[in-house]
């Protein structure tokens, strides 16, 4: 992997840092799918931004709609309204936790639904890396057991969708930059998340009047959505959805670090020892990935490499 992939990886994992923190404190505003529904919007109208600015075609007739609607469902909509629903009753910390299972979905969704090869290299970097997440947070059997089963469930569906999208981006959405992949899985977002928002829920937007929910949103969509889906589609296509997911592992430190530096939270030994562990199993997970490819496509028509 190049240095300008782990450079995104990282570069998202701060912006997600904070993304538990913001929907726990939109929750006080507004219902779930609504939130999803402002997320979803405030990014739209982010990438659109970048796009003009950066002079970057949309050619909407020329996207896969069908694709990109389910992968953009299963990227916004779904999983947004389960982790905001799932954080009425689990802790953000354990949501986290519950996050990081991304990783775990998205290579057994490709070993199992799109036949990709599974090498012991990413089990056991995967295993590793997860082995710190708990270190790092500190979890135990007693923590695991007391977690709402509701809100569990809820927060595992979400990452099992995030891991399937990534999936179908990488296999049916390859032809397109990262900008138009962004847009696309945005605007299904909106679309999306609305309909459900305004038929499942009272929806009122009285409290976009405050400015602490446009703080909130900014950092949610603006930052959380618009920004890091360019980043995290750019990991996709440059590397894989196995190392893009990686990030969710990166997530609760950062936002550990983000606690300490704006809130004056304590840090404790777990944090390096967590990392550490975290960073070299992301590191083993994916370090032969690169090479893997080029041998494969050395195996077989140039014509087929290519698709």
């Amino acid at each position: 992997m190049s240095r300008k992939l782990y450079g995104a990886l990282v570069l998202l994992s701060l912006i997600w840092g904070g993304s538990f923190f913001f929907i726990k404190m939109l929750l006080h505003h507004f219902d779930p799918l609504t939130i999803a529904l402002l997320r979803s919007g405030t990014g739209l109208i982010v990438i659109s931004g970048i796009m003009v600015a950066l002079r970057q075609p949309l050619q909407v007739t020329r996207l896969p709609w069908v694709p990109m609607i389910a992968a953009g469902l299963l990227n916004t909509t779904l999983p947004w309204a389960l982790i905001a629903f799932s954080e009425t009753r689990v802790t953000s910390g354990m949501a986290s936790v519950l996050n990081a299972t991304t990783p775990i979905w998205t290579l057994v969704t490709g070993v199992v639904l799109f036949g990709n090869p599974f090498r012991r290299t990413q089990g056991v970097g995967l295993a590793i890396a997860t082995v710190g997440l708990l270190i790092l947070l500190r979890v135990n059997p007693v923590s695991i057991i007391s977690v709402d089963p509701v809100g569990f469930f809820a927060m595992v569906t979400a990452t099992l969708c995030y891991g399937l999208s990534a999936q179908l981006s990488k296999r049916y959405l390859t032809g397109l930059s990262m900008y138009q992949t962004t847009f696309g899985t945005l605007l299904c977002g909106v679309v999306g998340s609305g309909i459900a928002a305004f038929t499942l829920e009272d929806v009122s937007f009285a409290p976009l009047a405050s400015p602490e929910v446009w703080g909130l949103l900014f950092g949610l969509g603006a930052l959380g959505s618009g920004v890091a889906y360019v980043l995290f589609y750019f990991m996709i296509q440059r590397g894989s959805p196995e190392f893009a997911t990686n990030v969710t592992y990166l997530v609760p430190v950062t936002a550990i670090l983000w606690g300490a530096s704006l809130l004056g939270e304590e840090l404790h030994w777990s944090l390096l020892a967590g990392l550490a562990f975290i960073l070299g199993g992301v590191y083993i997970a994916n370090r032969k990935t690169m090479p893997a490819k080029a041998g494969y496509s050395r195996r077989i028509p140039a014509g087929r490499a290519k698709g």
